[in-house]
């Protein structure tokens, strides 16, 4: 680790895209890694459940066989998306308001898919997450990281895991936090999701060419960090040689 922190500092910042299935772990990794780094970590699944709360709240169509255009493109323009530090912890605010819990609700993973379809939606969320890399030296997890927000980023990561073990984590994520569902509805919400990310027609989940991937079914989360590391050093050394 010391190695890596030395090499941040003598090599340009770089762009680290984590992709991958629902409940692989994406956001802990990329958490853990940014702060190892001093990089900076953005979460674009926070921002998309956002929207999709938004549109909840606000009745705003986004079914495929309801959706308004331009009810969409109306409610796109009122919607403000920030990440603040509260306790430390870098949280999500919607048009001022801390929505970190309420994103987390299964009423809004059920529908964030549905909305994360809408090529406007898309649109209006890739171009804010370009902006915020602009300054590079950051690391950022979603579904399209690596083959459309930042097609170029020096490092891209794919995570997978088994299906079970994915929901067993899900699960358990809940409960601790008092959500009480079955496991059944647990994987059918994690299937639901992968399955209408990795089909719709506008930046489908997809394992980018050049991306490396971590199943971490059998891994701990500091065996992740490890690896992670291991790949984001040997990218450094590379950039700087290059």
């Amino acid at each position: 680790m010391f190695e890596v922190a030395y090499l941040c500092g003598m090599t340009r910042p770089i762009i680290i895209a984590i992709d991958g299935y629902s409940s692989c772990g994406k956001s802990t990794l990329a958490k853990a890694l940014a702060k190892q780094l001093g990089y900076i970590y953005i979460d674009t699944g926070a921002m998309y459940r956002a929207v999709a709360l938004y549109f909840l709240r606000n009745d705003v169509p986004f079914k495929p066989e309801e959706r308004d255009p331009q009810a969409v493109a109306e409610a796109l323009n009122r919607i403000q998306i920030s990440f603040q530090l509260v306790n430390g912890v870098k949280t999500t605010f919607l048009n001022g308001e801390n929505v970190e819990d309420e994103i987390r609700q299964m009423f809004v993973a059920n529908h964030v898919s549905k909305v994360s379809t809408i090529p406007e939606v898309r649109r209006f969320l890739v171009h804010q997450q370009q902006e915020m890399g602009k300054g590079r030296g950051v690391v950022m997890d979603g579904r399209d990281i690596g083959t459309v927000v930042f097609p170029d980023a020096e490092l891209k990561l794919f995570m997978t895991a088994d299906p079970d073990i994915r929901t067993q984590r899900r699960w358990d994520e809940l409960r601790s936090r008092g959500i009480k569902m079955s496991r059944e509805e647990v994987k059918h919400n994690l299937l639901e999701r992968d399955r209408i990310d990795s089909s719709r027609e506008d930046s489908p989940l997809m394992q980018a060419a050049d991306a490396i991937v971590i199943d971490n079914s059998h891994l701990s989360p500091g065996e992740q960090l490890k690896l992670a590391l291991d790949y984001t050093r040997a990218r450094m050394v590379h950039t700087q040689d290059s």
